[in-house]
This record gives structure tokens, C-alpha cells and sequence, in this order.
């Protein structure tokens, strides 16, 4: 899971709450003579739109809606990058074994055959099988190593 963290200096104006960046809300810039030179510059096209923009950009990119927080004295906002989740893996027709072994891999960083068979409950072949269309479908790699030492990572 990659992702990009972008803190500025300074608390949300009072008043101004997290949920409210989510939809419209007023804008009111901490320095209105740099606002209203990028406004004109056309750097900003609508007032109190920014964050909106950002959440549809993600929606877009099928990214999850970032994390945005205060934070030691500024303004945190994370876009996490994360197209392995539940939804993406349902639409590309896995399995819950699958989509639990996807996650067990994201936290763990791989699994082997065994790992698998004991996550799951499943027979040896299944897990193979399973681990095989994984890879078939480019989210996991199979390690060079084959047999007792083989392992499943990104």
C-alpha cells in the first residue's frame, strides 16, 4: 500500500469542521491577498472547492476518499493508494479465500501454500489452485523458489 501525506501549517479555520470539507462549505483563505492572486493567476477556478476536488479524484481513480486529519499543529491530508481492496477484488471475481488471503498479504507481506491452507481450512490443491488464478490475474507473484520453500507476494 503506497500513499502520499501533504501537512500544511495551521489549524482549520474556526468553524470549519472535517466533515464540512467533504461538501460545499464557504471558503475563507488564511492569507486573502495570495488567494486572490491564484484565483486570478487561475489557480483556483471555484472557492471552497479543493478538498471536494481531491475526494472526487480519488473516487475516480477508484482510490479510497483520503484520510484527512489535524495533526501537530497543521492540516494532514493522505491519498492512500490501495486498488486491492474488497470491491475491486469482488469485480475481479475472486473468492472471500482469495480476498482474505489478499489481505493477509497486504498486513504480512506473503504467504506460502501452507500459510494458505491453514488461513482457509482448504486442501492443498484448492490452495494451489486459488494461489495460481492469483497470480494468473497479476496480484500476486509466485517466488522463484519452488516446493517447501515456494511463497506469494505483490
Amino acid at each position: 500500500m503506497k500513499k502520499i501525506n501533504i501537512w500544511n501549517e495551521g489549524s482549520l479555520m474556526e468553524g470549519l469542521t472535517l466533515e464540512a470539507l467533504k461538501r460545499p462549505h464557504a471558503s475563507r483563505p488564511r492569507n486573502p491577498i495570495i488567494a486572490d492572486v491564484c484565483f486570478k493567476g487561475g489557480y483556483i477556478d471555484a472557492w471552497g472547492r479543493g478538498t471536494i476536488k481531491i475526494i472526487d479524484s480519488c473516487k475516480a481513480a477508484e482510490l479510497q476518499e483520503p484520510e484527512m486529519k489535524e495533526q501537530d499543529g497543521g492540516f494532514l491530508l493522505t491519498i492512500i493508494k490501495d486498488i486491492l481492496n474488497a470491491d475491486y477484488l469482488v469485480r475481479l471475481g475472486l473468492n472471500e479465500r482469495q480476498i482474505k488471503v489478499v489481505e493477509y498479504v497486504k498486513k504480512n507481506g506473503k504467504i506460502s501454500n501452507k500459510e494458505y491452507q491453514e488461513l482457509t481450512g482448504m486442501a492443498r490443491m484448492t490452495a494451489t489452485r486459488d494461489l495460481t488464478e492469483l497470480v494468473e490475474k497479476k496480484i500476486l507473484k509466485s517466488s522463484k523458489a519452488k516446493g517447501a520453500g515456494a511463497f506469494y507476494k505483490f
